[in-house]
């Protein structure tokens, strides 16, 4: 069913390019873009927002989680591949957890044109379905496709579905972490809000494209707003967005680029059964403050929620990253961990002062993302006028965003010969970067560490590990009330150089 406003708007456009009272007249075509999106974002904001009703057939939202599995799109009738355009679009199936139906629009220099859905696309494979009586069902979403690790083939991209989810891989990248359009009182008021991208317009790319560009309309019960994604695909894919969004009410967290990931267990967080070393999309939050401050914050699978904040007055980017590379830290087959990407977003322009926020969630095993990061600014317009940001999203691999002097390899918990005391708790944390790398052999080399919050340290040394170069950082601290969360920070520096970035860590409550 095609939303009336987008409906009315296409046709009008239609009438504009050429057809006045059915006689075809010389007219020139008008384009469309970003602006369209936000004036139709602009006006579903002044009215009450319309509930998704339609719900798809019974028969497809009964089947079983390997039933929908069962049902793929036919490669063969990709969009654009007949006309062997450097970027293909495939599309998503309706049924069993994607029920909502999204609108897929392709806009080219002749208007913009409604997608439909057509059974003739999809394999259903062992089902027994009737699609002939479903008519335009609409998808959950859509995929796009790009030769990015070989000539011959094109590879998955980057996928939008459910809700404003969407993902996106570089060269020799699994599918990890995923971002979304907005979050919505993810901490806060009364419960968290997903917005979603209701309408999707894809520009046609050109025979030598090296880009597409998406516009998005997103919709909630308190949010509308117009998307705009420029997908640049390579050794390390970029996604540059642009974003509009009104606010019919008042919310209690506004968090703009959130990404969200999965952290089960780790080198901190062992598991005491399972075979793998460490089985996690990210292992640390990274967030550069317009200070010069860098802020390395290994992630932990909490027995209950945690949320933590870092304020300053501008930021320069922050990220969930997938620092461990190594098969060896994860020794999974199947799940390749240590390809899964690393997301980097980067504000253009300024954000203002604010803070990114980490919530961590309690998982008992890896199928739930319980990871989330976002920016949340300090001030916002009044109600009704746009909030207008645009930012951009670097998803890397082995070459990813690191500070520029040295960071932390890895966070270690646990006790060595020593025995503990009671509420104490060990850390080794080594460092490794070209600042480390080019000191004299006669460097003085110290650790400052605190523990500002219900913490104290009882002890702390560093020394060089010739095994590996790097630099290790073994602390002992006491949880003075175990009840109640502690925050330890740590830096290297050698005389009034500081030459790492600072590991920040949180230990729950016990």
């Amino acid at each position: 069913m095609v939303d009336m406003a987008a409906e009315l708007f296409v046709r009008i456009r239609t009438a504009l390019a050429g057809v006045v009272l059915g006689t075809l007249v010389s007219a020139p075509v008008i384009a469309f873009d970003f602006n369209d999106v936000a004036e139709l974002a602009a006006e579903r904001a002044r009215k009450p927002y319309q509930p998704l009703t339609r719900q798809p057939p019974a028969e497809l939202a009964a089947l079983t989680y390997d039933q929908y599995r069962d049902i793929r799109f036919r490669p063969e009738r990709a969009l654009w591949r007949d006309e062997n355009l450097p970027f293909e679009l495939m599309f998503f199936h309706l049924g069993k957890f994607q029920v909502e139906p999204v609108l897929i629009n392709e806009v080219t220099p002749q208007g913009v044109r409604h997608i439909p859905y057509s059974s003739a696309d999809f394999d259903y494979g062992r089902n027994k379905l009737s699609p002939e009586r479903w008519g335009d069902l609409g998808f959950a979403g859509f995929r796009a496709h790009y030769p990015l690790n070989t000539e011959d083939y094109k590879d998955e991209l980057i996928v939008f579905l459910g809700a404003s989810y969407f993902r996106a891989v570089g060269a020799g990248q699994r599918y990890g972490l995923s971002a979304r359009g907005l979050a919505i009182d993810t901490v806060g008021g009364q419960g968290e809000e997903f917005p979603r991208f209701s309408e999707f317009w894809i520009v046609k790319p050109a025979s030598e494209a090296k880009s597409l560009r998406i516009y998005a309309l997103l919709e909630s019960p308190r949010t509308s707003g117009a998307y705009q994604f420029d997908v640049h695909p390579g050794q390390e894919t970029r996604v540059d967005v642009r974003a509009r969004v009104y606010l019919r009410e008042e919310v209690a967290t506004f968090g703009m680029a959130p990404l969200t990931s999965m952290y089960f267990f780790g080198e901190n967080q062992p598991h005491p059964s399972d075979f793998r070393p460490e089985v996690h999309d990210s292992d640390g939050l990274l967030v550069a403050t317009g200070q010069g401050e860098w802020i390395w914050r290994p992630l932990i699978n909490p027995k209950a929620p945690l949320t933590t904040s870092f304020s300053m007055d501008e930021l320069k980017g922050f990220g969930l990253m997938q620092r461990d590379r190594r098969f060896s830290s994860y020794e999974d087959a199947e799940a390749s961990y240590e390809l899964r990407p690393s997301a980097w977003v980067e504000p253009v322009g300024k954000w203002g002062p604010g803070r990114v926020e980490l919530v961590q969630l309690s998982t008992p095993d890896e199928t739930n993302d319980n990871i989330v990061a976002y920016w949340v600014p300090r001030d916002l317009p009044p109600l009704g006028e746009p909030i207008d940001f645009s930012y951009r999203i670097r998803w890397q691999g082995e070459q990813q965003q690191r500070p520029p002097g040295a960071w932390v390899m890895q966070s270690r918990v646990g006790r060595g010969y020593a025995e503990l005391g009671e509420n104490e708790q060990q850390f080794i944390v080594d460092f490794k970067g070209p600042a480390l790398d080019e000191l004299p052999a006669d460097a003085k080399v110290e650790a400052v560490v605190t523990a500002p919050v219900n913490g104290q340290i009882l002890e702390s040394v560093v020394y060089k590990v010739d095994a590996t170069g790097a630099w290790r950082m073994a602390v002992r601290v006491k949880q003075l009330t175990p009840s109640e969360p502690t925050e330890l920070r740590g830096f290297l520096r050698s005389g009034s150089d500081v030459l790492t970035e600072t590991w920040s860590y949180i230990l729950p409550p016990r």
